[in-house]
């Protein structure tokens, strides 16, 4: 992109109240059949307004035609069970009740390729798209066929891989992978995880992100901050790999956590989406809290490597204060954009 701090969100914004219940994850859909379909497409177009107005530089879906940003990809999947269902420990953190794997993955056709050409019809600003990540996906299921997480992280790539391309064909410009699962699960992480992260960006056509954060606003996750001191180095343990490898940019959290804004400079070389709006309480940040946040990153990546975002995706907020941070985001990269020039 020719922009300066081109910014976008990271992935999911909230559902009108029409839709599904509002700030609620895995919130149930008000609508059926052809009316809900429908009714998605809506929210989505929706959404790419709503960044439009906000002033965002690169749209998204905003995740509107999706109940969850991992288990809606694997209800289109074959071999998996959705009434067959166990409770698992999600990324070690909180209990919930999954799916099974119950014979071989598949993909019989694309999953969101329909939705994101619907997208491209709406927009000539590039457009991004989120995908789950191998690893987190085989952390929201309950495994019966494989019995083994790298092998069955191996299946997810390969059939992400064909997602992306798909993607790819119908005019995305980013597609970024989610992979939560990577502040948790390091041994997985060296042994295969951005290897198999790498296979899910094989040979495709456009720019590839990785997103890892510390999780939604929902109190498991702000519950589990509370323990990790105060510095969190996760990053430490991924960023080296990361550096190194095919993908084009990193996604990190950094406004109001406790990430050392120095570890960004593991990074140095790769594009980086720095978030500088925070995702776990109703707070709208002014455009001075956006505009300090990038600034502090500015000596640990090169401005024209420096991608402003938000955290974490924004599903469990309310719609108004959504937009008002996206406003944020927007104007306080346009006042850090007039310092420069």
């Amino acid at each position: 992109m020719n922009t300066l701090f081109p910014t976008s969100i990271v992935g999911s914004l909230p559902k009108p109240s029409w839709l599904a219940e509002p700030e609620k994850l895995w919130s149930p859909w008000k609508l059926q059949d052809d009316e809900l379909h429908e009714g998605q497409l809506d929210a989505q177009t929706l959404a790419a307004h709503e960044q439009h107005r906000a002033g965002l530089d690169i749209i998204s879906d905003g995740e509107q035609t999706r109940q969850h940003f991992v288990t809606t990809f694997i209800e289109h999947l074959g071999g998996v069970d959705f009434d067959r269902r166990r409770t698992v420990r999600i990324r070690d953190r909180y209990d919930a009740s999954v799916p099974t794997v119950v014979d071989a993955v598949s993909r019989e056709e694309s999953v969101f390729a329909a939705d994101a050409t619907r997208l491209r019809a709406t927009t000539d600003q590039p457009i991004k798209w989120a995908l789950p990540g191998p690893m987190t996906m085989i952390d929201t299921l309950y495994d019966d066929h494989y019995n083994s997480r790298e092998a069955l992280a191996w299946e997810f790539a390969t059939i992400l891989n064909r997602e992306a391309k798909d993607l790819a064909a119908a005019g995305v410009d980013i597609i970024q992978i989610d992979e939560p699962a990577f502040t948790v699960f390091f041994d997985e992480l060296k042994d295969w995880g951005v290897a198999a992260l790498e296979r899910v960006t094989e040979g495709v056509s456009c720019e590839t992100a990785v997103h890892i954060c510390y999780g939604y606003g929902i109190k498991a996750n702000t519950d589990w901050k509370a323990t990790l001191g105060a510095e969190w180095r996760q990053y430490e343990q991924s960023f080296p790999l990361l550096q190194q490898s095919s993908i084009d940019i990193v996604s990190l959290e950094s406004h109001r956590s406790r990430v050392p804004v120095e570890l960004i400079e593991l990074l140095r070389g790769k594009k980086v989406m720095v978030g500088a709006i925070d995702v776990a309480g109703d707070t709208i940040e002014t455009p001075d809290d956006v505009a300090d946040t990038l600034r502090r990153a500015l000596p640990f990546v090169d401005a024209d490597k420096l991608y402003p975002s938000t955290n974490c995706g924004m599903a469990p907020l309310d719609r108004s204060v959504a937009r008002a941070k996206m406003v944020a985001l927007a104007r306080g990269t346009e006042r850090l954009r007039r310092e420069l020039s």
